[in-house]
């Protein structure tokens, strides 16, 4: 009896101790990365237990303009410190004689830290060439000069590249495969959500400074840098962002006073997005509080008269019209007296002046001879379905650089049966939705004789080296979206909306460039101490004789006779003109 207690005891024991070892072997070599279903990297948990460290560069790649530079991050020259400094002797005075500042204030900083720090905290003091020389060659423990990778103040077309956070439960979501602790960042909105799988980290560059539990020295003064061991990563995101151009028209909107709207300029030859402005601005610390972190310039609005583009360019095409029938401006699309009579006039005429009445007549025998017409047409023009570049690259079948609403025309096909839907439809009212990118893309189709091609906002993805790793080439989706002929007349009629004597635009011909173009003011169902809001649109193309910038501006939740849209129109084609003549210069 006595030996079978032993034995059962002895069972007991060695039962826990395999447990015990177990969990040893699970949470030492099995898990030590990705402990329990949290994912908690219990190896990177301890060495954060036992050092002090500064990060350097967090690893996380960036976004380039055209020419290469950085449009999110910026280094800059630092001086980096550490605490145990206060402790031990050092030439405190010789480093700041080559600063030039204070050596008492830079010992009370010293003092004062309980980690490595940047001289200077939020507003680090900035180091020329030779002063980091200077303190390196001194090769005093702790002390170091260096370039530190920083977040840029102010991001140029911060909506479209977008914002990233740290999120450590969505990350594990997103990439189960990955092992990474709690201040790893993703992408959350725009290219950074989109090309996040090439911008996450790889290993952060820092500096490490191992101590005890007191914070004193563990294996003396030394400090270590650890930095990423493949020079090819973090990867690089080269946008078609002109960051100088877009920090103008930025400039520009703001001049105007654009509250909510913005403004997306596109290089007609190759689709690219040259700049997009988006307002109201991101806020810091809170960017998901209002439409900042939105961008306008990717999401569905009314449009308006704009849409008289599509409408005119469907007739002329499919031969419906012709420029001898004429219809009755007198009235509205009701038959009632119209406010601004503009008498018996053509299509042509029409455009100009943007008479309602002739789009929803023409728009109703459209639908009547075929009701996908519009639907079809407003797609050929680039303005409503897949507007962006899309494509196969690696594991992704259809990967999409940017996302993009897709617009719609028509909410069901019941309201294609009801007349007044269809009138209201053809005006660019109802339940008619369009982006300002995809309105830019409509201008660009047309300048460029009617040739449709994707919007890109991304040219190539680079390793570090600058080499490059993939390519976004220009893509064509329809030679022929028009005939020639259609989009010869539609240039016409958008040259004369600002050209012509009756043009609603005439404003815009004292501009540098020639300019064709559409106005457009929506109504928006949505009002302010009773008095209703629009969206107010000017989108266009220009030079006309030799077409090189689609531009779409918008300024929405404006009253009726507030918020004009030509003058900022007018600066930015100004701003572009006096640009090339700048670069013809030099």
């Amino acid at each position: 009896m006595r030996k079978k207690r032993i034995y059962f005891f002895s069972g007991v024991v060695l039962v826990i101790m395999i447990g015990l070892l177990t969990r040893l072997v699970q949470i030492q070599l099995m898990e030590a990365e990705a402990f329990s279903e949290h994912k908690v990297n219990l190896i990177e948990n301890s060495v954060k237990q036992r050092t002090q460290q500064l990060i350097i560069d967090e690893g996380r790649g960036s976004f380039l303009d055209r020419k290469g530079e950085s449009i999110n991050y910026e280094s800059k020259n630092v001086l980096v410190l550490f605490p145990f400094l206060a402790r031990i002797d050092w030439d405190a005075a010789k480093v700041a004689d080559i600063l030039q500042i204070n050596e008492n204030r830079l010992l009370g900083e010293i003092e004062e830290a309980k980690e490595p720090f940047v001289y200077g905290g939020k507003t680090p003091y900035i180091l020329n060439e030779n002063q980091m020389n200077e303190i390196n060659r001194l090769e005093l423990k702790g002390v170091f000069a260096l370039k530190r990778k920083y977040p840029k103040d102010t991001v140029a077309a911060q909506q479209l590249i977008g914002l990233t956070g740290e999120n450590e439960e969505r990350f594990h979501e997103r990439y189960p495969d990955r092992v990474k602790g709690a201040t790893q960042k993703i992408g959350i909105s725009g290219l950074e959500k989109s090309f996040d799988e090439w911008m996450i980290a790889e290993q952060e560059s820092k500096l490490i400074y191992h101590v005890d539990a007191r914070g004193g020295p563990l294996f003396g003064v030394d400090v270590k840098y650890l930095a990423a061991a493949n020079p090819f990563y973090p990867l690089d995101i080269q946008t078609t962002i002109d960051s100088g151009l877009q920090l103008k028209m930025e400039e520009l909107v703001d001049k105007h006073n654009i509250k909510r709207g913005g403004a997306v300029l596109l290089d007609v030859e190759s689709g690219d997005v040259l700049a997009s402005v988006s307002r109201p601005v991101v806020q810091k610390g809170e960017p998901f509080s209002d439409d900042g972190a939105k961008n306008l310039m990717t999401t569905q609005l009314v449009p308006g008269s704009v849409f008289k583009t599509v409408v005119a360019s469907a007739a002329i095409d499919l031969n419906l019209i012709d420029e001898n029938v004429v219809f009755n401006c007198d009235e509205t699309i009701y038959g009632k007296p119209a406010p601004n009579p503009h008498g018996t006039i053509n299509i042509n005429e029409s455009f100009a002046v943007s008479c309602n009445r002739t789009f929803a007549d023409i728009a109703k025998s459209l639908i009547e001879k075929d009701d996908k017409t519009l639907d079809l047409y407003a797609e050929r023009l680039g303005l409503t379905g897949d507007i962006g570049w899309k494509g196969s690259i690696f594991h992704y079948e259809n990967f999409e650089q940017l996302p993009i609403d897709r617009g719609r025309i028509f909410i069901n096909e019941d309201e294609k049966k009801e007349a007044g839907y269809v009138a209201q439809t053809g005006i660019g009212q109802r339940e008619v939705r369009v982006t300002p990118l995809g309105v830019a893309n409509m201008m660009a189709t047309i300048a460029r004789g009617g040739t449709r091609q994707s919007v890109r906002t991304v040219s190539e993805i680079q390793y570090k080296n600058g080499t490059e790793l993939v390519d976004f080439p220009v893509q064509e989706l329809e030679k022929h979206a028009l005939s020639p002929y259609t989009a010869m007349k539609m240039q016409q009629y958008l040259r004369n909306v600002v050209a012509g004597e009756t043009g609603t635009a005439r404003f815009l011909n004292t501009a540098s460039y020639e300019i064709a173009g559409k106005t457009g003011t929506a109504q928006t169902g949505r009002s302010v101490d009773g008095k209703e809001l629009y969206n107010k649109w000017f989108a266009g193309y220009f030079p006309f004789d030799n077409p090189k910038y689609a531009l779409a501006v918008v300024n929405m939740d404006v009253l009726e006779y507030e918020g004009g849209i030509y003058p900022v129109f007018k600066d930015i084609a100004d701003m572009l003109y006096e640009n090339s003549e700048m670069e013809a210069e030099s």
